[in-house]
């Protein structure tokens, strides 16, 4: 059950970043990810009070609740690092190096919890195909930026979003421990939606929020849904499974994210971008198998 849920997290991961894309359209970022976040609080509650969740509210440790604070931290900084990344660059190329936050976070997992060291040679072998494709798909297209200072932002801020990323797992994987994973995401959400709003007004972006039309709202308030439905099944996935297990699945929205970029936005990847893909998605398929 929860290899399936891995899997649709994947499948809402990769609308989000479609839906996402379209709703940052000449749109700030941070105030488009606060946005969306408050729409992501919205559902994540929703579900605590339709599933019963918030019955165990109380039963919560103080150790879960620190965990699970610093985990909404690392969410909100990848958040805003990727979708920083998402209004300047290639949703295929920003999706793929965020995507590899999966290296860090099976190396930690590994280093961390003792029962995610079965077979740790093979998972090396994995990770090692995913980086190589990680790095074939980063240059999918050359000379999209005229200004050459501002050539690697995009790629600066989705390494950000990586790292970011990576803590994240490992900090839920800790914070959910014995917490119900509708109710842990909610507590999440609370803490990512007071960091986003709050760098919305320290930079004193609020004047943007005037100035979002009605298109972009409502891809936005699409993406916060389809995120909320994401990381239930991912924080679902991650507390009855294997961090090492659920986040190459979890990771697989790349392809999904990459196919729908040549839809709909026509992104052209190189022969080189492809193989990269191929390369990632053999790599994660396999340690999701094998492991």
């Amino acid at each position: 059950m929860w290899i399936f849920a891995a899997i649709l997290s994947a499948v809402f991961a990769a609308l989000t970043a479609i839906l996402s894309k379209v709703g940052l359209k000449n749109t700030n970022s941070n105030v488009a990810t606060a946005v969306r976040t408050a729409v992501v609080l919205v559902f994540a509650w929703a579900m605590v009070f339709i599933t019963g969740a918030y019955q165990g509210f109380g039963e919560i440790s103080l150790k879960a609740i620190i965990f699970l604070i610093l985990s909404g931290l690392a969410t909100g900084a990848s958040w805003i690092c990727y979708f920083k990344a998402l209004s300047v660059g290639e949703v295929s190329k920003v999706a793929a190096v965020d995507k590899s936050s999966v290296i860090l976070s099976v190396l930690f997992a590994i280093i961390i919890f003792p029962e995610e060291r079965g077979r740790w040679w093979i998972k090396l072998i994995c990770l090692a195909a995913i980086g190589v494709g990680t790095f074939l798909m980063i240059d999918i297209k050359r000379g999209d930026d005229k200004e050459g200072k501002s050539r690697f932002v995009w790629l600066i801020f989705a390494l950000l979003s990586a790292v970011f990323a990576a803590a994240t797992s490992i900090l839920a994987k800790v914070g959910i421990e014995g917490v119900n994973s509708n109710l842990a995401t909610a507590i999440r959400t609370c803490v990512v939606l007071v960091m986003a709003w709050l760098i919305v007004f320290c930079k004193r972006e609020t004047k943007f929020v005037k100035e979002l039309k009605f298109k972009h709202v409502i891809f936005l308030i699409l993406s916060g849904i389809a995120t909320g439905a994401s990381w239930l099944c991912y924080y679902y996935a991650l507390q009855h499974g294997q961090v090492s297990v659920v986040v190459p699945i979890d990771k697989l929205s790349i392809l999904i994210t990459v196919i729908f970029s040549v839809i709909f936005f026509k992104e052209r990847p190189s022969i080189k971008a492809w193989l990269g893909l191929a390369l990632l998605t053999v790599g994660t398929v396999l340690m999701a198998v094998l492991t």
